[in-house]
């Protein structure tokens, strides 16, 4: 599928730059300024992913009419970054929301970039139960699924195993950027670094909504994971997992970085225990 991004050039497999499809950008001018900003901060490959319900994909006629409105906005905005931006190697794929356990996922249209990889969350933020078994069975189908955040699930200050067993069971795990600069609070972020501690966390990724007060985030957390001492972290993260979901190549294995907990947060885990 071609060469791998060069040192320095971070790819992103996680956005939302499809002017009106979903809750990220709504115009063309937006998803632009969108693709500006990021590239602004470094990312020289993009997969955006708009949203797409699983229980579509097994209604042939809805699945029709939700792909021929995505392809007509990627045509537009793909053109338009290709003139803007002809360096940068923008792709496509799905953000698929797990509402129904056994997603049809033949269309390569569905997963990153056409490979075996597929950008998964759960519905809502919540965990539904027997996770690890859609796992499995998106596995036994053929492809990798790669969970978007699962930092930010309800419940899991109280159950990092959970992510254990979702690895396990074959899914690779991408955390958000945003997740270690505090974006969405002090329980992602613990939960982040609890992840990052046991060497859970594969990929580094924006989920960028095209927003300017919804930020991209990555300079804040390379940042913060160099500070305490993750430089490799960071390169194997950003950079080198990632380009190889472009290439359809399972991820390196990331060392575990232990991040000392602020006094608040230790706080808080005594009074809730």
């Amino acid at each position: 599928r071609g060469d791998g991004p060069q040192l320095g050039i971070r790819p992103d497999f996680h956005s939302h730059l499809m002017p009106g499809v979903d809750d990220g950008a709504r115009t063309l001018e937006e998803s632009l300024e969108a693709v500006e900003r990021m590239v602004g901060a470094g990312i020289g490959w993009i997969c955006t992913t708009p949203h797409l319900k699983a229980s579509i994909t097994q209604d042939p006629v809805r699945l029709q009419r939700r792909l021929e409105e995505v392809d007509a906005a990627w045509e537009e905005v793909s053109s338009a970054v290709g003139k803007a931006f002809p360096e940068l190697k923008f792709r496509r794929g799905f953000e698929i929301m797990l509402d129904v356990p056994d997603p049809d996922l033949s269309d390569p249209r569905l997963r990153l970039v056409g490979t075996a990889f597929v950008l998964v969350e759960w519905p809502r933020l919540q965990i539904p139960p027997r996770t690890e078994h859609v796992i499995q069975k998106i596995c036994a189908d053929g492809y990798r699924p790669i969970l978007a955040h699962p930092e930010r699930y309800q419940g899991m200050e109280h159950d990092f195993e959970l992510a254990g067993a979702w690895r396990r069971a074959g899914a690779y795990l991408q955390v958000n950027h945003g997740s270690f600069a505090g974006r969405y609070g002090h329980e992602a972020r613990d939960v982040a670094c609890a992840l990052l501690a046991r060497g859970w966390v594969d990929y580094l990724s924006s989920d960028f909504h095209a927003r300017s007060h919804l930020g991209i985030y990555l300079r804040d957390a390379t940042t913060f994971l160099r500070e305490h001492g993750g430089g490799e972290q960071v390169q194997l993260l950003t950079e080198s997992n990632p380009g190889r979901v472009f290439q359809g190549e399972v991820p390196l294995p990331v060392p575990g970085l232990v991040i000392e907990q602020p006094l608040w947060s230790r706080f808080k885990s005594i009074f809730k225990g």
